[in-house]
């Protein structure tokens, strides 16, 4: 059976720390990242660096994360905590798919095969960053996943996300 979902919103941020940038389409990188975002690796042989990468650069399945848009409302519900648009740091909000259960899975997104690596449990860096006490606690088991892009392409808003 496929699940299917849709994406609702983009966001990069392109450097750590820095705050997140709503996009309407960004180019995904096998094993790399998203075009533009903090965590997005340079191509075999750059000498880039990567100095601004984002807290969670070395850990593999770190090229992209998602977040379920009926997470962030039940946390609204159920916490009286308003996530205001891309301040939760992932970078693909979804809609009408249980993210949880992508995890080790693959799937796609319009064009882009993805392959769930973990769940994205919240961290204390979120709840310092956005100085708002409970974030931590209302976001687990819901806060996401993190998954390692295996065939480049363009994500939109409005692409289909569908398990394969």
């Amino acid at each position: 059976m496929t699940s299917m979902g849709r994406i609702r919103a983009i966001h990069v941020a392109p450097e750590q720390g820095a705050p997140t940038e709503r996009v309407d389409r960004v180019r995904a990188f096998a094993r790399r990242g998203l075009e533009g975002d903090r965590y997005c690796r340079p191509e075999a042989g750059a000498d880039d660096g990567h100095e601004d990468a984002g807290t969670f650069a070395d850990r593999d399945g770190s090229d992209l994360t998602l977040i379920e848009r009926e997470a962030l409302e039940a946390v609204e519900r159920d916490y009286d905590i308003a996530l205001e648009p891309g301040v939760h740091r992932r970078n693909l909000t979804t809609e009408g798919i249980a993210l949880n259960h992508l995890d080790g899975e693959r799937f796609r997104i319009g064009e882009v095969v993805c392959e769930g690596v973990e769940l994205c449990e919240p961290c204390s860096y979120l709840e310092r960053h956005l100085a708002e006490n409970g974030v931590r606690e209302a976001l687990v088991h819901r806060g996401g996943l993190r998954a390692r892009i295996l065939e480049d392409g363009v994500v939109t808003v409005g692409d289909r996300l569908e398990s394969v």
